[in-house]
């Protein structure tokens, strides 16, 4: 098992993000790397909610995403599972209001996961587990810039 940590402070309000987070529709407004999502599921947004989106790759492919919403407590804690190939995911948003500025300010943690699910799997993470782990560095603090910049102009993202 592999797990990569990013965190932002980023000035908005707890529930402003996580109007941002659980608006599926919406998503492919304002994430950079993906560029759609359908839901898949009918009815309120959590746990058992899930959606496919398209994540646009850096050699410019594209990729589907499945998500399923397995605990959902706003505006706090979101934790999304999703199935891989070898691997299935476990991203886990956590959010902490703090004091900074005359703005709220939100501290928001992602924390991704990798399970191997297959041999196979296994023998992956082995060879690929520190490239991976840099991807998934890289696209997760991509993923909070723009929430920040979702949140607003007033928005700031330093990186902890």
């Amino acid at each position: 098992m592999s797990t990569v940590t990013v965190s932002a402070f980023i000035e908005a309000q707890d529930a402003d993000l996580w109007r941002l987070l659980t608006d599926l529709p919406a998503r492919a407004d304002w994430l950079s790397a993906v560029g759609a999502v359908e839901v898949l599921t009918a009815g309120a947004f959590g746990p058992g909610t899930t959606w496919r989106e398209t994540r646009l790759r850096p050699d410019g492919g594209a990729e589907p995403e499945e998500f399923e919403v397995v605990e959902a407590v706003p505006p706090r804690r979101l934790v999304l599972g999703s199935p891989g190939s070898g691997v299935d995911y476990r991203i886990t948003f956590t959010l902490r209001t703090v004091e900074r500025r005359r703005r709220g300010c939100t501290e928001v943690t992602v924390e991704q996961e990798a399970v191997p699910n297959r041999p196979y799997g296994k023998v992956l993470a082995l060879i690929l587990g520190g490239l991976a782990a840099r991807a998934v560095d890289s696209a997760l603090r991509r993923d909070l810039a723009d929430l920040a910049l979702a949140a607003g102009p007033a928005h700031s993202t330093e990186a902890a």
